[in-house]
């Protein structure tokens, strides 16, 4: 292994975890292992990206830490009910961990184990786009104020041409989808912290012309609540579909009860629901508060599109999260992140990230014009 390249392990070869490995490849700067339960998924990275590979099940504990051991810090792109039993091989392994989750309970857990941390490993959860790069963004309008009123976070990745009733299409983890779909949302509501209720907060706006409507799903804050615990009136975040999107979902969760049985509500997806590279992902946040005895607005508003990741055909959600993922690593290996320990991703300073060569996407991308502020509707 070259002395002059830094060592990642990622694990998963999926849409997301071949971005990574691609980026990271093409940059020059990191000897990359790609790892999978699933050789052929292997064999079709390799023919795109010239990067070492091997199978390997988490399950088998032994081999996990052994293989971090071998080929140094892990970036999990796995689903999120993999990650702790990766973050515990890290631990052992005397590697820096970093995965994409927005589950709450697993970030948690991983912070748990961050509590073990010896010096120079971090334990970063939360490093893709929502949690994790709205987050940053939200934190960094933050700093501007004197005092904070309101914070929003606004995340949609939006299929370019809806034509289905839900009028989406399936960009990333299905399972992550409808866990972020059912689990309770965090918030903060009148100074204090909330849980708030999965596609509740129904809202409509407007933005570059287009009609959305956003409403609450989990995980997209990250570790914010606790950051602006005391600081702020309101804190939420809300996701964006294109109108109509969630009266359907709300009939199939609840008034079918697929909430009961996701596996099933997976596999009807899975079947019906077509994936497409065609999409575009909206961030969106807005801060009110007080600058100067002043009560103003702060607000972002950006659209990323699909195009190439390193030569390849991407989808904008493949773009942003894989993009974020190796802003974090390569902060990290850099030393513009904390050496010890939880590393949350306001930890990140945005200009940091957006003057860094991963970053690129999120700082030529597309500036959208006349927001106008969403406003609750009754559900």
């Amino acid at each position: 292994m070259s002395e002059s390249k830094h060592p990642v392990t990622i694990l998963g070869a999926g849409k997301i975890g071949c971005g990574i490995a691609r980026i990271l490849h093409t940059s020059g700067r990191y000897e990359v292992f790609v790892a999978d339960i699933a050789p052929d998924a292997l064999e079709r990275l390799k023919a795109e990206t010239p990067v070492a590979t091997g199978v390997l099940d988490v399950n088998n504990h032994s081999d996990l830490v052994a293989t971090l051991k071998a080929h140094g810090s892990v970036l999990s792109a796995l689903p999120f009910d993999q990650n702790v039993k990766v973050a515990q091989a890290a631990l052992e392994a005397g590697v820096s961990y970093f995965d994409l989750t927005e589950d709450v309970a697993t970030t948690q857990a991983i912070r748990d184990i961050a509590g073990e941390a010896a010096e120079g490993q971090i334990f970063m959860p939360q490093c893709g786009l929502a949690p994790g790069y709205i987050g940053i963004i939200a934190h960094d309008l933050c700093q501007r104020f004197d005092r904070l009123d309101r914070v929003m976070l606004r995340v949609g990745a939006l299929p370019l041409y809806p034509t289905n009733m839900l009028k989406y299409n399936l960009t990333w983890s299905i399972d992550g989808l409808i866990n972020e779909y059912c689990n309770p949302c965090e918030a903060i509501y009148g100074g204090e912290p909330s849980d708030l209720q999965p596609l509740e907060g129904l809202e409509h706006f407007a933005l570059d012309g287009v009609d959305y409507e956003a409403f609450n799903t989990s995980g997209g804050l990250g570790t914010l609540c606790e950051t602006l615990s005391g600081k702020v009136k309101t804190l939420d975040y809300k996701t964006v579909r294109y109108a109509g999107h969630r009266d359907l979902m709300m009939f199939l969760l609840h008034g079918l009860r697929m909430i009961d049985r996701r596996e099933l509500l997976k596999e009807l997806m899975e079947d019906a629901i077509p994936c497409t590279n065609q999409d575009v992902v909206l961030i969106f946040s807005t801060v009110t508060g007080w600058r100067n005895n002043r009560f103003e607005q702060i607000a972002y508003a950006r659209k990323v599109y699909h195009g190439e990741l390193c030569g390849q055909e991407a989808s904008s959600i493949q773009i942003t999260t894989a993009s974020s993922a190796c802003v974090v690593v390569d902060l990290h290996f850099g030393g513009k992140l904390p050496s010890k320990g939880f590393v949350r991703q306001e930890d990140v300073k945005l200009s940091d990230f957006e003057a860094n060569e991963f970053g690129k996407p999120y700082a030529t991308a597309k500036t959208v014009t006349a927001p106008t502020t969403p406003q609750p509707l009754a559900s």
